[in-house]
């Protein structure tokens, strides 16, 4: 079996503050992405978002339809799909269509198309490949987004070590979408923290997905009510879920990157309620 599915439901603002360690992590920490062989998939009830990967490595993997959560014949049926390479270079085959996605690259998978393949050119160096899913209305047409077509934003500074390099890959001034976007971020050397000021979105969700981390390095991922704030520890290759409610920034103990996700009522990238470091508790 080549596909893994797990599903977090929705939970509230008052249950979360009252969860321990153990059950934050439960609830919102994933930590079986870019399983080799496998396509895996985590299906939330926030917004109805997916987020998943898919490393083939010796053979294809197909993006199957997810028969108890979906209940539709193919995966992209009802859904749109975007794709980032964090790994060695592939190709994804989208109705007979090859892209070739190099490392940091990406694909915007519209509605509808049914045959979804994804391959690695190099066993021994696999394309790794993270995957965001929700609804779609309406069937755009599939976009590869490279380096050169991102926009790209040099946000923070080194005195706040929050000097960092933001690639919107897929947002609506580079790709149509239904709801989703996804992009890359990139802090500079010496600086630790990926968001700042901490911010909400009441109108989508927002998932973290934090890759290039060194084997014993961890990113203290906060999230909750800016009253109530908890914390995720997060290694690597890991993602934490925020509910519409939550805040998310994190700080690292080395460097990393991390992929941002989200789906929700607009498409505007500045709906955001911040939170400067002095209303956080």
């Amino acid at each position: 079996m080549t596909n893994e599915i797990d599903t977090r439901y929705a939970i509230g603002r008052k249950e979360a503050n009252a969860y321990n360690t153990q059950e934050l992590r439960d609830a919102f920490l994933v930590d079986t992405l870019m399983t080799p062989d496998k396509v895996v998939w985590i299906y939330t009830h926030y917004e109805r978002f997916m987020l998943g990967s898919a490393v083939p490595t010796t053979s294809a993997l197909t993006l199957d339809t997810v028969e108890a959560q979906l209940k539709m014949p193919f995966f992209t049926a009802r859904r749109e799909v975007g794709v980032i390479n964090i790994g060695g270079p592939g190709s994804i085959t989208v109705s007979g269509t090859k892209y070739m996605l190099d490392n940091e690259e990406a694909l915007y998978i519209g509605q509808g198309n049914e045959d979804v393949v994804f391959e690695s050119n190099d066993p021994q160096n696999p394309a790794k490949y993270y995957l965001n899913s929700a609804p779609a209305h309406h069937a755009y047409p599939c976009k590869k987004i490279g380096s050169a077509d991102a926009n790209v934003l040099h946000l923070g500074s080194q005195e706040t070590s929050n000097q960092r390099d933001i690639k919107q890959l897929l947002i609506n001034t580079v790709v149509d979408t239904c709801q989703l976007q996804m992009g890359l971020t990139r802090l500079h050397t010496g600086s630790v923290w990926n968001t700042m000021p901490a911010h909400q979105h009441d109108r989508r969700n927002e998932v973290y997905f934090y890759f290039d981390m060194g084997s014993e390095n961890r990113v203290c991922h906060f999230m909750g009510e800016p009253h109530e704030t908890r914390h995720i520890f997060v290694a690597n290759e890991e993602a934490v879920v925020s509910p519409p409610w939550s805040i998310h920034c994190g700080v690292g103990t080395g460097s990393y990157a991390f992929i941002w996700g989200m789906a929700g009522e607009n498409l505007d990238y500045d709906d955001m309620d911040k939170f400067p470091p002095s209303q956080l508790r």
